[in-house]
């Protein structure tokens, strides 16, 4: 996430916090006395977020010094030290909230993405996220994804045609719905200028398929990038899967096959197991557990 867009959410994090002051704080604490509080971490999982902490407390008080023990990615476990922060207490207190927030919430994202790509990392596959992030925390959501081991898929609507159920109804159909979709890019890509345009020409074209009959028609258009098999049980997805490979040696390139909808991390590897590419799952970012840690005062 670029730096003044990630400031400007801090912002509005601290505007929604601490407003015309924290009253509380600066009730008993005088405005000058220095301190320490430390990053205690309480449970096992991926640590994520201390980019982000830095940046956070370099906004709210660039005077407070950082000194850092682990690392986004870390492996991480109970009695682990994550940092150290030093500054005006006021300062500590203001911040630690909104810090432990988002640290807990993208750690949990982490953890939970590590947990799901644990389970198939032999198989070749690799876990998706999706759009189902919380509004305005897309960006360190998708980020805390990557730090757990899992991939990215398009980051919003913009990055990546994917043409799922609704589209290919409206549109009239899967031929209907890849053809535009190709001449769309096409179009955009001769009016644009150059470095738009290229963007436009490389855009991946997905489509969902809900059945077989769908499958074959997506194949004959020769068009999109990837195949998403929505909804298919592991037996029909192996069935899905050797057709597609099928068609592969007669078109001569290479189909992205991804699995998604209603994936567990119960049923995650016989999905895995069928020879797809990809497994998306929408828990990694709507349904994770935020991992504990406090911020403690070091005395």
């Amino acid at each position: 996430m670029k730096k003044e867009e990630l400031r400007k959410l801090i912002a509005i994090w601290f505007e929604e916090d601490i407003r015309d002051g924290d009253h509380t704080s600066l009730s008993c604490i005088p405005p000058t006395q220095m301190g320490c509080q430390q990053l205690i971490i309480k449970d096992t999982g991926v640590l994520a977020g201390v980019e982000v902490a830095k940046e956070i407390i370099n906004y709210f008080d660039p005077e407070c010094r950082f000194e850092q023990f682990l690392h986004d990615g870390d492996h991480v476990k109970p009695g682990d030290i994550a940092f150290k922060v030093y500054g005006k207490e006021l300062s500590l207190l203001q911040i630690e909230r909104t810090m432990l927030n988002i640290m807990q919430r993208m750690s949990g994202v982490a953890t939970t993405a590590h947990k799901y790509q644990s389970l198939i990392e032999d198989t070749g596959c690799h876990v998706l996220d999706t759009r189902k992030t919380t509004p305005g925390l897309r960006y360190l959501e998708k980020e805390a994804v990557a730090l757990g081991g899992g991939m990215n898929h398009r980051i919003g609507l913009f990055d990546m045609i994917l043409l799922k159920d609704n589209h290919v109804d409206f549109a009239g159909g899967i031929t209907n719905a890849l053809t535009r979709a190709r001449d769309y890019c096409k179009e955009k890509g001769a009016s644009e200028h150059s470095e738009k345009a290229q963007r436009f020409l490389n855009m991946k074209i997905e489509i969902e398929v809900r059945n077989f009959d769908e499958i074959n028609e997506a194949l004959a258009t020769n068009i999109p990038d990837r195949i998403m098999l929505d909804n298919f049980s592991p037996a029909k997805t192996k069935e899905a899967v050797d057709l597609i490979r099928a068609w592969e040696k007669t078109a001569g390139r290479h189909m992205e096959i991804e699995s998604s909808g209603g994936i567990t991390i119960d049923t995650i590897r016989s999905y895995a197991e069928q020879g797809v590419d990809f497994v998306s799952v929408g828990a990694l970012t709507h349904s994770y557990k935020s991992l504990d840690m406090s911020f403690k005062a070091v005395k």
